[in-house]
């Protein structure tokens, strides 16, 4: 296992989006290596062994498949040397690419068959802030949001989320949630990373739309004090709103044991038809049919300066996202056959 403390911390490019790398990254052939070619091996194994039953199936050259087993050799050698690059939160884009991203993408892909739609409303480059609903027990919506951002927009940007404190206190899934790009939810980091102009994510219902009972679903919850909206009039960053339908069924939560939440220090103790009844098993989330939706931006660089501080402005633009978001969620219900099939 590489030794972070070896990594580069690269500071974020205000306005970049980016990472800065170390004038030594460009000339050795270790650095040359990407994430994508890393995942990109993966899948072409697969294609390989399948490929005497498929039919017009693409395979690589062997020049071209080559190479992607050079650069998964040099992606190894990177993290077995330290010789990889991070930014001021700790993300690791190589490591994102190559191993967080093809995890995630098998539920993407192949589970919930997430469908994408108003991508067009993202930002090319510069901050945006994206709004969105959150639900189903655990935090599968912020993962899949991740996944649909950066295949799905066209110069494939990362996403970054703000996640409650608890995610970066829990062994390994913290220090992989800093390697995935995503950092705690509050202003201050919301203000820096969006000042960099990085796509930026935020659930403003927290534990309250995670932790909602399924009969509650799709009901959006209160979005706090405003913060986010705060960070954005700060940055000028628009606001994009994004309804994700198809995260509430995944573990549909029929009641909360709250002694046993107390004892346990977490939020909620989640009761579900599987769970904790049929075990691990009660772990494996229902395969729902997802859609997530991206509104249009909501500008925000005609305020004037100081209005990030006015309450009234702050409530009037959060109650604006809130209703956008909760408006589509009803319309993407109205439009679907059932929470399997879409």
């Amino acid at each position: 296992m590489a030794d972070d403390s070896k990594a580069k911390v690269i500071p974020l490019h205000k306005h970049s989006g980016s990472l800065r790398r170390h004038p030594s990254a460009l000339a050795g052939p270790v650095d040359q290596a990407s994430g994508t070619q890393a995942a990109a091996v993966v899948r072409d194994l697969g294609e390989r062994r399948g490929s005497a039953g498929s039919t017009g199936a693409a395979e690589p050259t062997p020049s071209e498949f080559a190479r992607r087993v050079s650069g998964v050799a040099a992606f190894l050698r990177e993290r077995i040397t330290g010789d990889y690059q991070v930014d001021e939160f700790g993300f690791d884009p190589h490591f994102n690419e190559a191993v967080v991203l093809p995890l995630l993408r098998v539920f993407f892909k192949d589970w919930f068959r997430v469908e994408v739609s108003g991508i067009e409303n993202l930002p090319l480059d510069g901050p945006a802030l994206v709004v969105a609903n959150h639900a189903g027990v655990l935090p599968m919506d912020a993962l899949m949001l991740s996944v649909a951002v950066h295949d799905h927009h066209p110069i494939q940007r990362n996403l970054r989320a703000l996640a409650a404190d608890l995610v970066f206190d829990l062994p390994m899934i913290g220090p992989t949630a800093r390697k995935a790009g995503h950092t705690m939810a509050c202003t201050s980091d919301a203000h820096r990373l969006l000042e960099a102009g990085e796509l930026t994510a935020v659930f403003p219902e927290g534990y309250k739309g995670l932790g909602k009972r399924f009969k509650d679903r799709y009901k959006l919850q209160r979005f706090g004090r405003g913060g986010f909206v705060s960070a954005a009039l700060r940055t000028k960053a628009p606001i994009v709103p994004c309804s994700i339908v198809g995260s509430e069924e995944i573990y549909p939560m029929i009641a909360d044991v709250k002694l046993l939440a107390r004892l346990l220090g977490v939020p909620y103790f989640p009761i579900t038809p599987l769970f904790p009844l049929a075990g691990p098993a009660g772990l494996v989330p229902l395969p729902s049919k997802w859609h997530i939706a991206f509104g249009e931006p909501i500008s925000t660089s005609d305020y004037e300066a100081g209005a990030a501080d006015d309450p009234m402005i702050t409530f009037e633009l959060t109650d604006q996202v809130r209703e956008t978001i909760q408006q589509t969620l009803y319309r993407l219900l109205a439009s679907r056959r059932n929470m399997f099939l879409g």
